[in-house]
């Protein structure tokens, strides 16, 4: 094993290690943890050789995999003996005269094996990364070194920035087909534990845009990596506390995905995280969108459901039961004609997916004239009057979507002037605009057979 560039003292530290068995190892670290951790990264240090790099670190991952506390020896360090002005000494109770070696650094020891092309050494060295940062005594130090402005002068700033980085870049380009993917998630969700890393990764450039399609169940004939997910949704959970982070995921895809995993998965912890990623998401504000996806999606017959069934996880349970209170009490109370109406009577109309359902359609579109067509006159007010380009093709949308689902509804809509105001958006500058008063023009002077034909033909 590359004994020259090891020293005498790690060796033997090495040797006694790895020939006991789990409980004798685990009297050693009892006894001596923040010795061996250090002999073991002073090898990584300064042994380049795949094999006794691939050996140790397995052994750092064996320690942290039998008992997950084994990470806080990593910060014990300096209680080793010979502390010198060169820094703590990592040989602990060298010989006298020898020259006592600085306490090795985990941190940019890891994060070095980071770069290797080597996805063994790749994979241990991020899982044993991700435990030493999460065992620190100092957390709080992290947002207070990023307050500051410290983060490129300060040791674990640098490292998280650095690690999140490697984790971003494992979610974009994978360095194993089946591992990379995983891996890094896990890591992710680790660093996540923190406000202020969740802070670095909404800021980091399309960071969530790489979580937010990896939540839900996979396609039909596609296999569910059933950890994937779990870490997948763990990160939307943690998330989830953070306010800024709600905006962007309170999408319907986002959603959707969490309520299928409700809905179909088998593992409770899959079951039980995609629940508290809910709880948060509905918690967190008024987001028409997020509204919408819960009741297109069903949720309240899915937590029915689940009820029946029994569970070993108590807080699975529980969860359904909040989630099936709140759903009652009325926080979701605005039922989705209700939320359209108000839009529409606001003048102003977004995009969503309320405006694209069938299903919102072909139960609402015959409320668009009761009251002597209050809400169709409101819409088409808004088609006569509004500017925004926004709100005018979402309103051809609508116009368009009315008249497809109700019966009568080419009839009414012209004798409330309503294709006079389509046919002069056609020459509207904005070519959605254009698009979508093209569309509804054709539904109000063709029947829907024909439309649905010329659909079908172009």
């Amino acid at each position: 094993m590359t004994a020259r560039l090891i020293s005498d003292h790690d060796l033997q530290l090495l040797r006694r290690y790895d020939k006991r068995d789990p409980e004798q190892r685990a009297k050693l670290l009892a006894d001596a943890g923040p010795l061996y951790v250090a002999a073991l990264l002073s090898v990584l240090k300064n042994v380049t050789k795949d094999e006794t790099v691939q050996y140790v670190l397995a052994l750092l991952d064996d320690m942290l995999e039998t008992d997950s506390s084994s990470a806080a020896l990593f910060h014990q360090l300096d209680t080793l003996p010979g502390v010198s002005d060169g820094g703590v000494g990592g040989g602990g109770g060298g010989a006298p005269g020898e020259q006592v070696a600085p306490t090795p650094d985990p941190y940019s020891i890891l994060l070095r094996l980071l770069q290797r092309n080597d996805w063994f050494t790749d994979e241990k060295a991020a899982l044993i990364l991700a435990a030493v940062l999460d065992a620190r005594p100092d957390k709080a130090d992290l947002g207070k070194a990023l307050a500051e402005g410290a983060g490129p002068r300060d040791l674990v700033a640098r490292t998280v920035a650095a690690f999140l980085e490697w984790t971003l870049g494992q979610l974009r380009h994978p360095s194993h087909n089946t591992r990379g993917l995983p891996t890094a998630m896990h890591c992710l969700a680790v660093l996540l534990r923190e406000v202020p890393v969740r802070a670095m990764f909404c800021r980091s450039p399309g960071a969530m845009q790489l979580l937010i399609p990896l939540v839900g169940m996979p396609s039909p004939g596609v296999q569910l990596n059933i950890q994937l997910l779990y870490e997948t949704v763990v990160c939307v959970w943690e998330l989830s506390f953070y306010r800024p982070a709600v905006d962007t995921l309170a999408v319907e895809s986002v959603v959707a995905g969490l309520v299928d995993v409700v809905r179909l998965a088998q593992k409770e912890k899959l079951v039980r995280a995609s629940l508290l990623a809910l709880k948060n998401l509905l918690g967190q504000g008024d987001h028409p969108a997020l509204e919408f996806a819960v009741v297109e999606k069903g949720l309240h017959k899915v937590v029915a459901t689940r009820l029946e069934q029994n569970w070993d996880d108590e807080d699975v349970p529980y969860l359904l039961e909040w989630m099936q209170d709140h759903l009652e009490a009325g926080a979701l109370a605005l039922t989705s004609l209700e939320r359209y109406r108000k839009e529409v009577m606001s003048g102003h109309l977004r995009k969503s997916p309320l405006h694209d359902s069938e299903a919102f359609w072909l139960e609402n579109a015959q409320h668009l004239v009761d009251n002597n067509s209050a809400l169709l006159r409101a819409l088409l007010r808004v088609l006569e009057v509004s500017r925004d380009p926004v709100t005018l093709a979402v309103a051809c949308k609508d116009l368009s979507q009315f008249v497809t689902y109700y019966p009568h509804g080419r009839g009414i809509v012209s004798e409330l002037k309503g294709k006079e105001f389509a046919m002069r958006l056609m020459v509207h500058p904005d070519a959605e605009v254009q698009r979508e008063a093209l569309v509804c023009v054709q539904r109000l002077l063709l029947s829907r057979d024909k439309v649905d034909f010329m659909a079908q033909a172009s």
